[in-house]
């Protein structure tokens, strides 16, 4: 798979709640962007694999969000439903640039021409 980093300034860490999420779209994609009690951030497109909730309206807790749909639990770092649920969201590289929320925006350029 060919990698084209593109790393783009989305917010600052404080922009996002402690175990909240916020929404951004990149290339036309919703994603949602959340932040753990322990400041970790992940990215995930902000469909549940389930019914399409939005999983940025969701309850974060540890690593993982809960769909505010029909409670499907969504491990962030894996991107995988958990059992006994079955399914996957998209996942895309975000870190931290000091107190600078990132997105690897080309790596969705990428996914998206696969």
């Amino acid at each position: 798979m060919m990698t084209m980093e593109n790393w783009i300034d989305l917010c600052g860490l404080d922009d996002i709640p402690r175990l909240g999420a916020r929404q951004v779209m990149i290339s036309g994609i919703p994603v949602a962007v959340f932040r753990t009690s322990a400041d970790r951030v992940f990215a995930v497109e902000d469909r549940c694999p389930h019914k399409g909730g939005p999983l940025s309206q969701g309850i974060v807790h540890g690593n993982a969000v809960a769909c505010p749909l029909h409670n499907w639990v969504i491990d962030l770092e894996l991107g995988e439903a958990r059992a006994p649920d079955v399914g996957c969201v998209r996942r895309f590289p975000v870190r931290l640039a000091g107190e600078t929320v990132q997105l690897d925006a080309g790596a969705i350029v990428v996914q998206a021409a696969e």
